[in-house]
């Protein structure tokens, strides 16, 4: 089934015995897909016309069940054997969104995800990240280990200078307190950017 018509279906629950067509192509046009509509913020979902808050809901909950069933195949798992499954949660999470986003995965001895904590929201080009407190959250997690993610709202995922410069640090300063920094993913719209995949750690 098309994404468009999985937007139809959603928007005929919301709007019963109103043709969606034509809203579905709005919306589809404006956000760029089925997953920018979703992860759309409300307030430009509601400039819309024909979105009111029972569309505006329908929308969220959509996105909120896809974040839940992408993250429910990471949790508790090893990530390093179900890679593919964390990235499909890192792009549902964050490909999308307009500001950059940091979020932090911290791992047990056996790679599993204890904590997934979104450490701050920054603007479209930089969103603040502090080694000092991503290692202090580890340790009182009991961590072993982290994997540091962040988008890029351009959907270009290269890493900039910055992005390089801290990634070193943290892995510096995680290798004095025995922690592993396993990568740093840069989520984009259509790919991702992996530290370690790139040789950069």
């Amino acid at each position: 089934m098309p994404d468009y018509e999985l937007l139809e279906l959603l928007l005929f629950g919301a709007i019963p015995r109103a043709d969606v067509k034509p809203l579905a192509r709005v919306l589809m046009d404006r956000f760029g897909g089925l997953a920018g509509v979703i992860t759309a913020p409300p307030a430009q979902l509601m400039q819309v016309e024909g979105v009111g808050e029972t569309v505006l809901t329908a929308l969220k909950l959509a996105e909120a069940v896809a974040l839940r069933l992408t993250r429910a195949r990471v949790l508790n798992r090893p990530v390093i054997s179900s890679w593919e499954a964390l990235l499909d949660y890192c792009h549902t999470a964050m490909a999308h969104r307009e500001v950059e986003q940091a979020r932090i995965l911290y791992l047990d001895r056996k790679n599993c995800l204890i904590a997934d904590e979104e450490t701050g929201q920054g603007t479209v080009d930089h969103v603040p990240l502090y080694p000092r407190e991503v290692l202090k959250r580890a340790l009182e997690l009991q961590a072993s280990a982290l994997i540091l993610v962040h988008n890029h709202p351009s959907g270009d995922p290269t890493p900039s200078a910055q992005d390089i410069a801290l990634t070193e640090r943290i892995r510096q300063g995680a290798e004095a307190l025995s922690l592993v920094l396993h990568d740093h993913l840069v989520i984009g719209k259509e790919r991702e950017f992996s530290f370690r995949a790139e040789g950069l750690l």
